[in-house]
């Protein structure tokens, strides 16, 4: 794996591999011993699968999880050997190329007899996971079919067309913890399995948890968790900083600040003029915008320069917003903000969060850092490599 060198991008992403891996490090100690999957859908949930993918198999995850069978063939074709689980398919899904590759299938039932056709196509067996709906009311086979949907699996299994690796459900409120809902998902799920085992299938993972049951239900961990959010060092819990969890944010959102200039009161902002300025202030011009994934309606998010926070004014357009700094007398001087560093999101004290821009945009944590757009540079970097060297 290569990191960045050479000129700093204009607009860019940094991504830590150390703080995943930390992440990673910390979940697993949590979840112990029941195993780790990173889930590593979505571009690792804006992070890049391939880096993130490496880093936390590096850090002890056993498995990896994707929504699509795409996203494991590009893992795969990176030279990736981990077990990896798909889940989420279309009657145009290439189940050959999974089979082929030995990526594993969550199955909710209609799947099933398009994976056997392909697997006696190629002659060689499926890996599937079958997938009972619990309650979440999305993917996973209904409970009143659960046992017709095991009675034609463990007979294409008998045929030699597919082995049944796991069972699997997925919980639908475990980042409210005080919701009876997961009790009743647990003991469902709980009930499928028992179903499952009786009729002779010998399951070698059991799994429900996401991020929030990992962190808060050990009665749902049983025998692989599946750490999305967690692994990226978000919280998915209201109220509950990534710190206080022991987690560390991957992801910082950087890039410098494009123009600078003083404007009198009554001074409007941006397209609309929804915005205009109570009082003589100086207004910084950041070069991103929704083009580049940021939320259109964060108006008011915090951006930092100079480690101060400063609020987002005016609609954000495509592929810039303006801040004000609430000072005169600065943009000509020698302090001038011009050419400084805006930080949109980051790890530490002395940034803003992704939990700031959620808030500000009406959204969560999970699409502020997906959403960032292919015209930001990633750049790779690793804060222990960095802390070593300098402690050199």
């Amino acid at each position: 794996m290569s990191f960045s060198a050479g000129p700093v991008p204009e607009r860019r992403v940094d991504i830590d591999l150390a703080a995943l891996r930390h992440n990673v490090r910390h979940i697993a100690e949590i979840a112990s011993p029941a195993r780790v999957m990173a889930v590593v859908k979505a571009d690792g949930y804006g992070h890049g699968a391939v880096p993130v993918a490496m880093a936390a198999l590096e850090a002890g995850a056993r498995w990896l999880g994707v929504a699509h069978i795409a996203e494991a063939v590009e893992l795969r074709r990176a030279g990736i050997e981990a077990p990896i689980l798909a889940w989420l398919h279309t009657e145009s899904s290439d189940f050959a190329a999974a089979i082929e590759l030995g990526v594993d299938l969550g199955i909710s039932g209609w799947e099933l007899a398009h994976v056997v056709a392909e697997a006696r196509r190629i002659e060689r067996p499926a890996r599937v996971h079958l997938k009972i709906d619990t309650g979440l009311g999305r993917n996973g086979c209904p409970p009143e079919q659960w046992e017709a949907l095991l009675g034609r699996a463990l007979e294409h299994q008998e045929d030699g067309l597919l082995r049944v690796v796991g069972v699997f459900s997925h919980l639908a409120v475990a980042d409210e913890p005080d919701r009876e809902e997961t009790d009743e998902q647990i003991d469902r799920f709980r009930e499928a399995v028992a179903v499952a085992e009786d009729a002779g299938v010998d399951l070698e993972v059991r799994h429900l948890a996401n991020t929030p049951g990992t962190l808060a239900r050990p009665d749902a961990h049983f025998d692989l968790v599946r750490v999305g959010l967690g692994i990226y060092g978000l919280s998915p819990f209201d109220g509950q900083s990534s710190e206080e969890l022991g987690l560390r944010p991957v992801m910082s959102f950087r890039t410098t600040i494009a123009n600078c200039k003083e404007v009198p009161e009554g001074h409007g902002v941006s397209y609309g003029l929804a915005y205009r300025t109570d009082k003589r202030t100086t207004l910084g011009l950041v070069p991103v915008g929704y083009g580049d994934g940021v939320p259109r309606v964060a108006t008011g998010a915090p951006v930092s320069v100079g480690g101060r926070f400063y609020p987002v004014v005016g609609r954000i357009a495509m592929d810039q917003f303006v801040i004000d700094f609430e000072e005169t007398g600065i943009a000509d001087s020698e302090d001038s903000p011009l050419g400084q560093e805006a930080v949109l999101f980051g790890a530490g004290g002395g940034t803003p969060t992704a939990d700031d821009w959620a808030r500000a945009s009406g959204s969560i944590n999970y699409e502020i850092v997906t959403r960032i757009s292919p015209r930001v540079t990633r750049r790779y970097v690793d804060s222990e490599a960095i802390d070593a060297e300098a402690d050199q």
